[in-house]
Formats: structure tokens, sequence, C-alpha cells
């Protein structure tokens, strides 16, 4: 799931109360194809309540268990220091990793697509070890207050090649329909939420700042003040 930026609703129209965001993490999983990058979105069922029919990357809700999940590959240090960021300096390894391991774990239920070793007794909630060692994080959001859900969501990347993936082993899933590669340069093919055409516009303007995605790099985060649509940087 993702969050998505809106007009903000006429004061008459909200309800009382808005529920405060959960933690949520979404992935681009990145294929460079000759001089160009594709990235991996599926179209929501049209039975959900949260975007239908919108053409999303993988992602979905922190479950309470991620940050529990073995793992193989660690986030990389400069990661941690970004994730701090945006939780304070007293956010756990554990915390901050489990945002990390559900983005992971929702590619592999939404896409069947598994970024990591096999496991060694298969006694997990997981087929596999996640290898978190090269995901960069490249943005932060949350649904503004109106909303019946909201969602804090963190966004994830990671090259095909990096991860040992191959582009062609996916499958649409209950979750995630119409699985495709869309070239970051040209999205005309699909409808997505407004939040996801921004951080794609940011993902395209870090390619070609550096086309390796410095983990390093400053994170963009969206948010609503006061009825307004801020972007910050962490």
């Amino acid at each position: 799931m993702e969050v998505q930026a809106h007009t903000p609703i006429p004061s008459a129209e909200k309800p009382n109360r808005s529920p405060r965001p959960r933690d949520a993490a979404s992935i681009m999983l990145l294929d460079r194809v000759n001089d160009g990058v594709r990235v991996l979105m599926g179209r929501r069922n049209k039975a959900h309540v949260f975007m239908p029919d919108l053409h999303v990357f993988p992602g979905g809700r922190r479950d309470a268990g991620d940050h529990r999940l073995p793992w193989g590959g660690d986030v990389h240090p400069a990661v941690f220091d970004r994730l701090r960021a945006a939780y304070g300096q007293n956010a756990t390894h554990s915390r901050l990793r489990a945002l990390a391991l559900a983005a992971l774990r929702e590619l592999h239920e939404e896409a069947s697509i598994a970024i990591g070793g096999p496991q060694a007794d298969g006694n997990t909630a997981l087929p596999f070890l996640p290898d978190l060692t090269n995901l960069r994080y490249m943005a932060r959001a949350i649904t503004p207050p109106g909303h019946p859900r909201r969602f804090d969501t963190h966004f994830f990347a990671v090259f095909t090649d990096e991860a040992g993936i191959e582009p062609t082993d996916i499958r649409d899933s209950r979750e995630l329909e119409d699985l495709r590669w869309i070239d970051v340069n040209d999205t005309s093919t699909v409808t997505m939420p407004d939040i996801t055409g921004i951080i794609l516009g940011d993902l395209r303007a870090s390619l070609q700042a550096d086309a390796s995605l410095p983990f390093g790099r400053p994170v963009p985060f969206y948010y609503t003040r006061h009825g307004r649509f801020v972007r910050d940087l962490l």
C-alpha cells in the first residue's frame, strides 16, 4: 500500500477524528535496461477500499512480527542514519530494520520475488532470509488527515542485478494484478496515485544525478501541515 497526496478536504467534509498513521513500507524494484531503468508496478484490485484500480509499487503495512524476522544481510549504515533521522536518535535498529523487512516481505507476497538466500530450516514466516544490504531509502510520505486509513510509508529501492533477480520471475497476486515493468521516464501506460508520481519524479532526478543511487542521499519527506502539502528532506 502507498500513501496518496490529495487536495485538502473542505472542513465541512472532514470526519471529526483522523486515524493515526500506521507504519508501512513500499519498494521500487529497478531493472537497468541498456541506458534506461524500469520499475515494477502492479494494479491494486478493484475490491480494495484503499486506492482500488491504481498502479502502485509493491508494499504494505508493517506487521507486528516483522522486527522478529531473521535476515541474512543487514541494512546499510547510511540507510540506518536516514531512517533514524525520520524516527529520532532513540529509535532502535530493530524497529528501523523492521521497515526494510516489511518491504521485502510485501514484495514476496505481492510479486513472488524473494531477495535473499534460502532458509536453513524453513521454520520462519518467510521461505527465504531477506538480504537488506542493497536497499536504498528513497522517500517517506504520510497520508493527509481526513482519510479513513492513513499510512506513514517508507519507500525503498533496489536494483534487480544487485539482488540477483530475474525480471521475468514475477507473478500476479490477489493484492497486485497486472504486474509490469514501467519505464521510469514514461508512465503514461498506467494510472497511479499522485504521491507515486511525485516519488517517481524524485527517482528520476536521483538517477540523473548519480545512476548508482548512493545510499546516503537526502530523503524527501512528504506530509500535510495546516492543510498544505509539504516537502522536507531527511
